[in-house]
């Protein structure tokens, strides 16, 4: 009795080792596909680091660094990157008619988007009708429309342009999406979120961009933030928001304009305590200074 229970035992550890064997056997064809699959995704994440490094540097290149000197208007801006979700993009240009220019401020869904963006902007800032009298409303309808058929479902672009007339020291602009718009008005102290139309440019959206305007004063200040500093966070992963946003401009916007632009970038990073921002930064303060100006003629 006590040879057969042996005999059992004897077998049953030969049936185990056989199972041990083909396990470590199939383990090992696991680690040999494990290892080349790691070694296929090191080399598409190298490949897709590498592209989001061109992305980056093409976008960094393409955000101006010298603003025009315009007559009667101060201007500041700053521009932080992220490596983590890019796709912000500024430009002041002037139109043909020199009481006139133009200001584009717009943010999309990260870096490839950018990449789209910044294409069809570009096209747009060189068209003719962009230097003459088209309404800004048209001129983002005309925008959304190059987008949308190279969009995927995942995309969107926050997009604000806006034509100054020095003439009359009035804003016409339109606005998608949710960039921060401000007008501080100097003689109240008040600020004001200019009119937007909540829902960014996207594959399927609507087209119904509506015209506003302001009218602007000595002293005046248009602020615009994209939303990376209102998503930035703090080591507790807590967001800036946009009522410590508000509370800074407000704090600074009887100063300067490079003095305002800089304390809201100063609020913003020291807030994050040096953590790379999750998205681009970008900060555009314009103040009119005189409504007495002489134009040269056409």
């Amino acid at each position: 009795m006590a040879q057969d229970t042996n005999d059992n035992l004897k077998a049953r550890i030969r049936e185990l080792e056989k199972e041990i064997e083909e396990r470590e056997k199939d383990l090992s064809v696991f680690r040999r596909e494990l290892t080349s699959a790691n070694r296929r995704l090191e080399v598409l994440i190298s490949e897709m680091n590498q592209e989001l490094k061109v992305v980056h540097a093409i976008q960094k290149f393409i955000v101006p660094t010298e603003i025009p000197n315009i007559q009667g208007f101060d201007f500041s801006s700053k521009f932080v990157p992220s490596f983590v979700r890019g796709g912000d993009y500024f430009d002041i240009f002037e139109h043909e008619d020199r009481a006139r220019f133009g200001l584009i401020v717009a943010s999309s869904s990260g870096h490839m988007m950018s990449a789209l963006l910044l294409s069809v902007l570009l096209k747009f800032t060189g068209r003719l009708e962009a230097r003459r009298s088209a309404e800004p409303n048209l001129m983002i309808k005309q925008i959304a429309q190059d987008l949308k058929p190279m969009m995927t479902p995942t995309d969107s672009a926050d997009l604000f342009y806006g034509v100054f007339d020095r003439r009359h020291f009035s804003l016409s602009y339109s606005f998608v999406g949710d960039l921060i718009a401000l007008h501080f008005d100097h003689a109240s102290h008040e600020l004001k979120l200019l009119k937007t139309e909540p829902k960014p440019i996207t594959k399927d959206s609507s087209e119904d961009y509506k015209p506003h305007s302001v009218n602007l004063n000595p002293k005046d200040k248009l602020i615009f933030c994209t939303k990376g500093l209102v998503e930035a966070k703090n080591l507790e992963g807590q967001e800036f928001g946009r009522d410590q946003l508000f509370k800074a401009i407000l704090e600074y916007a009887g100063s300067g304009v490079h003095d305002l632009r800089n304390q809201i970038i100063f609020k913003v990073q020291k807030f994050m305590s040096g953590q790379e921002p999750p998205r681009d930064l970008t900060v555009v303060v314009a103040e009119v200074k005189d409504r007495v100006i002489k134009l040269a003629q056409k």
